[in-house]
C-alpha cells in the first residue's frame, strides 16, 4: 500500500492534539467491518479481554441509558468506564471514568499508543476503529470494573462488538436510522443491532415495534440468550417513578427530562437487575442515587443564551431548549414535551402559544418525517447549516418544511446559528414562548462550543 499520507500517519504521527491525529484518519471514512479493528487490538495485547463490559446499542435512547448505567455503577463504589460516541464538543468527552472525561494530553498519548500498533501492511483502521482501540487501551491501562461501551453504528460490524462475553447486552428502542448503511427497513436494521447479542449472555430489550421485535426474538432464541423485556416505568403524581421486571421492582427519580425517560430509564433498572443476579453489589440506594444525578448534555437540556455570546448586543437574552432530535423517533420524543411546555404557557389571553424552532440537519436524514413530528401551524422555523459535516442545504429544508406543514408563521434562512439566535432573540417575547434548537446533535455540539468560546 504506497500510500505516503497513510504510511506518515501510522510511522511517525507528529506529536499533535487528539483531533488532529483524529482528522488524519478521517478520509478513510466509514467501513462497517471487524477484521481491522479485531488486528489491531491484537497487536495492541488485546485489552479488550482485560475489561468487563456492558454492550448497548440501538436507535435512541443508547446515551441515557449509558448515562444511568455509568452514574448508578460510580454511585456504588465502582471504577466505571464509559464509551459513547459523538461527541458534542470535544473528542476527549467519548471516554470517560466516573463521569470524568478523559484528559486531552492522556488521549493523544493513548491515540499514539494505538497508531503506533497500526501495521503498514495491513488495511488502514477507521477513524472510529483508532479512538475505540485508544478506549479500550484506556479502560486497560485504568484497571476499570466495568465499562459500558456504546456502539458506534449498527452493532453486528461496529468496531466496539470485538467482546464475546459481555455481562449484559442491551438493545434501546429500534427505528429507521442509518438505513443507507444497515439496510432500507427497520426489521434489517434490527438485523444489524441485534448483532451484539451472545450466545447465552443475559439481554435487556426495550419496548420495540413487531417487525423488530420479530427479528430480535429470532435472534435471542438462536443464541439461547435470557432475556429481559422492559416496560415503560409507571410515574405517581410526585413524578416519582417504579420500573418493574422479572427481577423485581425498583423506585427511583430522574434528573433528565421527557416522557421517553420511562423507557431509557426502566432498560438501565433492568441491566442494572441483571449486574446485580451476577454479584455485583448495587444497593437501592446507589441506584437511587445514580439515577437522579444522572446527566446527558444536550438532551432536553436548557440553556441562557445571551446577545453577548453573538455578534452584537441587540435582543434579549433567550432560554433555549436543546436536543439533537436527529431522527424521526427522536423528534417524536420531543413534540410531546414541547407540546407540555406550551400548555403550561397558554394563558386565556395568550390561549395557543406557539414554537420557534432553530433548526439544522445533516443530508442523509429523513427530513420529511422529522419536520411532520415537530412543526405545527403558527410554528416560526429558522433554518441554519450543521457546521463541519454534510449538511442539506437550508433552501432545501425550506422547501421541504413549507410542503410539511404549509402553515408555519415563519420560515427563514441563516448563514449560521448566531445568526438565526440574533433574529429570535429581537423578536418579541410573546411571539416565541418556547423556543428550541435541535435537528442535529452535530449542531448542538456547535453551538455549545460557540456559546462556551464566546463567553
Amino acid at each position: 500500500m504506497n500510500d505516503p499520507l497513510r504510511n506518515s500517519l501510522i510511522s511517525s504521527p507528529d506529536s499533535q492534539d487528539a483531533a488532529a491525529l483524529l482528522q488524519g484518519f478521517a478520509r478513510f471514512g466509514v467501513d462497517l467491518g471487524l477484521d481491522r479493528i479485531q488486528k489491531l487490538l491484537s497487536d495492541l495485547g488485546n485489552p479488550h479481554q482485560l475489561v468487563p463490559i456492558i454492550h448497548v446499542a440501538g436507535t435512541n435512547g443508547k446515551g441515557s441509558v449509558c448515562a444511568y448505567l455509568s452514574s448508578v455503577l460510580t454511585a456504588a463504589g465502582y471504577r466505571v468506564g464509559r464509551y459513547t460516541s459523538p461527541h458534542l464538543v470535544s473528542w476527549h468527552e467519548r471516554i470517560c471514568i466516573n463521569q470524568q472525561p478523559i484528559d486531552e494530553a492522556v488521549l493523544s498519548a493513548r491515540l499514539h499508543q494505538a497508531i503506533a500498533a497500526i501495521d503498514p501492511k495491513a488495511p488502514t483502521p477507521t477513524q472510529f476503529e483508532v479512538i475505540t482501540a485508544a478506549a479500550w487501551l484506556h479502560f486497560a491501562e485504568e484497571e476499570v470494573d466495568i465499562a459500558v461501551m456504546e456502539v458506534g453504528l449498527g452493532g453486528r460490524l461496529d468496531a466496539t462488538n470485538v467482546c464475546d462475553r459481555p455481562l449484559v447486552s442491551i438493545i434501546t428502542s429500534i427505528s429507521k436510522d442509518h438505513w443507507q448503511r444497515l439496510g432500507p427497513t427497520v426489521g434489517d436494521i434490527a438485523g444489524e443491532k441485534a448483532g451484539i447479542l451472545k450466545f447465552q449472555c443475559p439481554a435487556v430489550i426495550a419496548p420495540q415495534v413487531s417487525e423488530v421485535r420479530q427479528v430480535i426474538e429470532t435472534k435471542l432464541a438462536e443464541l439461547d440468550c435470557p432475556a429481559i423485556w422492559v416496560q415503560p416505568a409507571t410515574a405517581d403524581q410526585q413524578g416519582q417513578l417504579t420500573a418493574q421486571t422479572s427481577l423485581g421492582s425498583v423506585s427511583y427519580s430522574l434528573g433528565l427530562l421527557g416522557d421517553h425517560q420511562r423507557i431509557n430509564s426502566a432498560v438501565a433498572i433492568a441491566a442494572l437487575q441483571t449486574l446485580k443476579q451476577q454479584g455485583w453489589n448495587l444497593s437501592d440506594t446507589a441506584i437511587q442515587t445514580g439515577m437522579a444525578s444522572a446527566r446527558w448534555p444536550g438532551r432536553l437540556q436548557w440553556v441562557t443564551w445571551s446577545p453577548s455570546h453573538g455578534q452584537s448586543a441587540q435582543g434579549t437574552e433567550l432560554k433555549l431548549l436543546i436536543d439533537g432530535a436527529h431522527n424521526p423517533a427522536a423528534a417524536a420524543a420531543l413534540r410531546p414535551y414541547v407540546d407540555y411546555l406550551l400548555a403550561v404557557k397558554a394563558t386565556a389571553n395568550f390561549p395557543k402559544p406557539s414554537v420557534t424552532w432553530i433548526m439544522g440537519m445533516l443530508a442523509t436524514k429523513d427530513h420529511s418525517d422529522i419536520f411532520r413530528a415537530l412543526l405545527r401551524p403558527g410554528d416560526r422555523l429558522h433554518l441554519v447549516p450543521v457546521p463541519g459535516h454534510l449538511s442539506e442545504s437550508t433552501e432545501t429544508l425550506a422547501a421541504i418544511a413549507k410542503a410539511t406543514c404549509s402553515q408555519l408563521a415563519q420560515c427563514q434562512s441563516h448563514r449560521d446559528v448566531m445568526t438565526a439566535l440574533e433574529t429570535v432573540a429581537s423578536t418579541p417575547a410573546e411571539r416565541m414562548p418556547v423556543t428550541v434548537l435541535c435537528g442535529s446533535l452535530y449542531l448542538v455540539g456547535d453551538f455549545l462550543h460557540r456559546l462556551k468560546t464566546q463567553a
